[in-house]
């Protein structure tokens, strides 16, 4: 059954989304309908918190990265992910070039310094080209962009640099040509991927991370052949604990493979040594090659070990929602702000009082737990 998203009819209303794909086979939340806050009036940040000119939240953390989704829309239906039928929002209720401009270009003067273009698949994005120029044109951030790699070309990626595109990050969960087809439904192949990672070496967009998700039962057994891909390209492998943001509310704690235990095969064959360079609020944790060999590996494990404490980033969703957290069960809509009238003071002031709500961290590991009602490819990486 497709998603079905209620039209708001007021700025404080809430978005009730039916979908019986959404249930969970393991905990209580299996209901019919799951119901995501989505307000506009976000509680306001205390004064001396907009007066300091920076997105604060009430642990201390100050946001330097902004994710911003710029489409839901993917050629890709990846299993820990999105399912096959999956509905995408109507192009009227996505932010425009101009919003996510402007978007940016505030973030930036309360203390952003890098944003990410994410998707669903970004490179589907019809004005892509004007959104990176246009960020460009209006900050001095670092603009990297995550791709699932299947339809870039040398033009493209040289296209996107001179708009001021900085770098790339890919994704590749498998080596294997029908592994790989079964994990994405999808037609594209390794090839396409490893392809993909050349042209973008060879435009000079790095640092080049290739993004790896490892589900046990699925693709495990290939952490090792992932990993060389970083001795061969110079580049940084980063493995990826599988979370909780597939659509079909699936997730199964069973299936998660740990940072421990990959970086334990990886190991097995090539020793690694920490890097020791990571910033604290890194997702990452980096390794270098024991034996001096190029490139780097990293970690992110979300799910056994939290990073939630130093976290740093804030997400702007495709349909103009700014969530506090990847895990957020309640995000707020900017769109009034921004198609209301709203001065940049006020969407300024907007993004501050969102990021005050930012919570201490995710509760995966605890029995109460709800997964977010919105799989990964609406959130944005």
């Amino acid at each position: 059954m497709p998603v079905e998203v209620r039209e708001r009819e007021c700025a404080s209303d809430v978005i009730a989304v039916s979908l019986p794909q959404f249930q969970s086979t393991n905990r209580a939340a299996s209901q019919q309908r799951i119901r995501l806050t989505a307000s506009a009036h976000v509680p306001a940040a205390p004064q001396k918190v907009r007066d300091g000119g920076r997105m604060l939240d009430s642990h201390g953390r100050t946001i330097l990265d902004l994710r911003i989704s710029i489409t839901d829309r993917c050629n890709f239906r990846c299993v820990y992910c999105m399912d096959p039928d999956v509905q995408f929002q109507r192009p009227e209720n996505l932010l425009t070039p101009a919003e996510i401009i402007r978007v940016a270009r505030v973030a930036e003067t309360l203390g952003v310094r890098k944003i990410r273009l994410t998707g669903g698949e970004p490179t589907l994005h019809p004005q892509l080209t004007e959104i990176i120029a246009g960020i460009r044109a209006e900050t001095q951030v670092e603009i990297a962009m995550i791709s699932n790699g299947s339809l870039l070309t040398r033009h493209k990626l040289a296209q996107w640099k001179r708009a001021g595109l900085n770098r790339m990050t890919l994704s590749l969960d498998s080596l294997r040509a029908e592994r790989f087809a079964r994990l994405t439904r999808s037609t594209v192949t390794p090839d396409d991927v490893l392809a993909a990672i050349e042209l973008c070496l060879a435009e000079g967009l790095t640092p080049l991370k290739v993004n790896a998700v490892l589900v046990r039962d699925q693709n495990d057994d290939e952490a090792v052949e992932l990993a060389r891909l970083a001795r061969t390209f110079g580049i940084e492998v980063r493995f990826i604990e599988f979370m909780p943001l597939d659509s079909a509310h699936a997730w199964d704690r069973s299936r998660v493979v740990t940072a421990k235990e990959t970086r334990e095969a990886i190991e097995s064959v090539f020793p690694l040594t920490p890097t020791d360079a990571d910033e604290p609020h890194s997702t990452a944790r980096t390794f270098s090659f024991a034996d001096g060999s190029p490139g780097h590996i990293g970690f992110i494990a979300p799910v056994s070990n939290p990073f939630c404490g130093a976290c740093s980033r804030l997400r702007l969703t495709a349909d103009g929602h700014v969530r506090p957290c990847l895990f957020s069960t309640q995000e707020w809509s900017v769109m009034s702000v921004l198609r209301g009238g709203g001065s940049d003071q006020d969407l300024s002031n907007f993004l501050m009082d969102v990021t005050w709500t930012k919570l201490a961290g995710h509760n995966i590991s605890s029995p109460a737990f709800v997964q977010p009602a919105r799989p990964m490819s609406a959130v944005g990486g």
